[in-house]
């Protein structure tokens, strides 16, 4: 399983439903092509495992980073083409809510965008989604049909900027900031239970947003 949505580059292997290991490393420079594959020979070494005896491959879908989604999804298909095998997605803002264990409320992963933008969705405690995955203008005012129900559970690395301006009695503002592979593995086993592989050749990330190019300005002579 690999997930690089976020600064988060994090992976992790499993036996079935057996999760055997998995690696979380964030590192605020995005050198996810530096260390992804490092840390995935790292995991099935410690498994015992040789590539040879992977079956499937898991991958989050975003949203989130543009270039760490890239990275994450060519490295799936990489493994994909070469070993043979299938790929399914999960998509990021899942994976970061199922970091949550509640058994009441509403639980909302916040993955950051720009400024007070965060790419959002809300989850119940079962994680079963029950609002679309939007992009979000954080304000005093936001969630608040849900927050006047019960409590709310918030996660991700968007959540110390809406911290600083919501104030709510049932708002839990949570210390997890980032999706973990280890947390993709019940979706994933879903998937594969169902067949629900992707095309290897054509699917890409849900990156919700078109990525942006910026120029850099030319010195005023």
């Amino acid at each position: 399983m690999i997930e690089t949505s976020t600064r988060n580059c994090s992976v992790a292997i499993s036996e079935g439903e057996r999760l055997l290991y998995a690696l979380d490393d964030v590192s605020e420079k995005y050198s996810h092509a530096e260390r992804l594959h490092r840390h995935i020979a790292g995991l099935l070494e410690r498994a015992g495992w040789q590539y040879k005896d992977l079956d499937v491959v898991a991958v989050g879908s975003g949203p989130g980073s543009y270039t760490g989604l890239r990275i994450g999804v060519s490295a799936a298909k990489g493994f994909a083409y070469v070993l043979k095998i299938p790929v399914v997605t999960v998509m990021s803002l899942e994976t970061l809510a199922r970091g949550v264990r509640t058994e009441e409320g509403f639980i909302v992963p916040m993955i950051d965008a720009r400024r007070m933008e965060a790419y959002t969705a809300v989850y119940d405690a079962a994680y079963r989604q029950v609002r679309e995955v939007e992009a979000e203008i954080l304000d005093e005012h936001s969630f608040a049909g849900y927050l006047d129900k019960t409590k709310v559970y918030f996660a991700g690395d968007a959540v110390p900027k809406f911290e600083k301006i919501r104030s709510h009695a049932n708002a839990v503002f949570t210390d997890i900031r980032y999706p973990s592979a280890k947390d993709m593995l019940p979706v994933a086993l879903e998937k594969i239970k169902h067949r629900e592989f992707e095309d290897t050749a054509y699917f890409e990330p849900y990156y919700f947003k078109d990525f942006i190019v910026k120029r850099k300005k030319k010195p005023l002579i």
